[in-house]
């Protein structure tokens, strides 16, 4: 596997991975970053929705996709130069806002409904970053 994973023993991934990319930890054409955005699509994406991890994960009841982390693929796309596919993706996520603006923690990604806080301020941190991300990749 050309990518990093969740833990050291074992191969799941989780979408936090992308943080690496955002926060410069290697450079967005190292070849096992490009790895791990790739497999977070692969694996964890459902539509503009990404999945923060695949269940089971141990713990009771259902989750949605996380919110942070669809915004977390938009920006690890400008990042890397995929100028119109992080654009498409985040055209599709602005669109998912409430009639005031907001966004909540997670969606359900088949009824589009928000789920767990609202707002959620980490949402709203990551679409800033992916925006600003967005706007330099595309000078």
């Amino acid at each position: 596997m050309n990518s990093y994973v969740r833990s050291a023993d074992g191969n799941a991934l989780d979408a936090g991975l992308l943080l690496g990319l955002l926060h410069r930890y290697r450079p967005p054409d190292d070849p096992r970053m490009r790895g791990t955005v790739a497999a977070i699509q692969r694996t964890l994406q459902d539509g503009p929705y990404v999945n923060r991890y695949l269940r089971p994960d141990g713990l009771p009841g259902s989750e949605g996709a996380f919110l942070a982390c669809s915004f977390w693929l938009a920006e690890a796309m400008a990042l890397s130069g995929r100028v119109n596919e992080a654009t498409h993706l985040m055209d599709q996520l602005v669109a998912l806002a409430n009639d005031v603006g907001l966004y909540s923690e997670e969606v359900d990604p088949t009824s589009g409904v928000f789920l767990g806080n609202l707002p959620q301020g980490l949402t709203h941190l990551a679409l800033i970053s992916a925006a600003c991300a967005i706007g330099e990749a595309a000078r």
